[in-house]
């Protein structure tokens, strides 16, 4: 019998494989299922690639350099009147943002061309919020192209890409183009209204001969404010020659790109009500993992402390630049080499200055 019970013995599972079964496993499991996204962009150098790299374009720019002289520098020459430039833009809600931005462009643009929808990139009802706010922009109202996408309300149980909603809203960018007076030869703008080119990025490639038919514009980027400088990563505006094949884009397309020719000012809000609406809103609305996220107490302390609203890891190609970035923004106490509009008017837009991160609720 002494045999026996003993090969009987030996066919129990320990319990600490039970334990790993049963309990550590499922938990194990459960987390990975959590905390996905992190470990995705954790990992994101050993799974995916960097794109090919652009070719960066010196530019040369100081204050009383003759313009002849500067397209000379970039090895292009000048032209006897400057080129006709439309700025294109799909709108959200970002009104103080979009007054900045032409406030500095309007002495070089021939016309604002905007579309706004009646919905959200993901289908949630919104107002027209720059129909709604014409009075603010009475100092351009001549050069101003505005039209209105009717957008496709989500229903319940409908998962539609706000990617594709977004695709549709650019494609009819095309025809509202085309209706404002845009001809073969001139310079269209075609970047978000976050995303600034400087006035002297325009007028050097609307007074000089010779340029790129098409080239990326390589912006500083901030978050929140100009307190939070990121990095110089922004590259998706372009500016390009308008021709019978230009389409409005908003991806990459071409290898060169312009360096130091503006600012992207991401969640640049004055209302923690407008946070929520873009968190809502965007094409990345699915970040929101929590409802929690959009408590306004949590968005004003992390704006402050230039962290994260989403929660996540930096997207990155290699360990060193995740590392780098992780955690807050480091603050910047400089406000030089910033739109002249925002320093000029830097009592009502304290906010986006440095020590101006406090919001307001409405």
């Amino acid at each position: 019998m002494a045999p026996r019970h003993l090969r009987l013995a030996s066919r129990r599972v320990p319990f600490k494989v039970l334990f790993i079964l049963l309990i550590f496993v499922p938990i194990c499991v459960i987390g990975i299922l959590i905390h996905a996204q992190h470990i995705s962009y954790l990992f994101r150098p050993l799974w995916d690639n960097p794109p090919s790299p652009f070719k960066h374009v010196p530019h040369y720019y100081a204050e009383n350099v003759s313009m002849e002289h500067l397209c000379l520098l970039h090895g292009w020459s000048l032209r006897s009147e400057p080129r006709r430039v439309f700025d294109a833009i799909i709108f959200s809600n970002e009104l103080d943002i979009l007054e900045i931005r032409w406030r500095e462009l309007h002495p070089y643009i021939t016309k604002f061309v905007i579309l706004e929808s009646n919905t959200t990139f993901t289908g949630i009802p919104k107002p027209l919020f720059f129909d709604s706010n014409r009075f603010r922009f009475a100092f351009v109202k001549e050069k101003i192209v505005h039209g209105v996408f009717s957008g496709r309300f989500a229903t319940r149980g409908t998962h539609e890409s706000p990617f594709g909603l977004e695709f549709e809203q650019r494609r009819a960018m095309n025809g509202l183009l085309r209706g404002s007076g845009i001809s073969n030869g001139d310079l269209i703008i075609m970047s978000d209204a976050d995303e600034i080119p400087s006035p002297h990025t325009v007028k050097l490639l609307q007074w000089c001969e010779e340029i790129p038919h098409a080239i990326h514009l390589e912006l500083k980027h901030y978050m929140y404010s100009f307190e939070f400088p990121v990095d110089y990563s922004s590259w998706r505006a372009t500016i390009q020659i308008f021709g019978p094949q230009t389409g409005y884009r908003h991806s990459r397309q071409t290898d060169l790109i312009l360096s130091d020719s503006g600012w992207h000012c991401s969640f640049c809000f004055r209302r923690l009500q407008e946070f929520v609406f873009k968190m809502t809103a965007y094409s990345h609305a699915d970040r929101v993992r929590r409802k929690g996220f959009l408590n306004y107490s949590r968005i004003q302390k992390l704006i402050c402390r230039g962290d994260d609203l989403f929660d996540m890891l930096p997207e990155e190609y290699t360990f060193r630049e995740l590392i780098k970035k992780m955690g807050p923004i480091p603050h910047s106490a400089s406000a030089v080499h910033l739109p002249a509009y925002l320093i000029e008017n830097a009592d009502k837009l304290r906010f986006l200055l440095p020590g101006g991160c406090l919001r307001t609720h409405e």
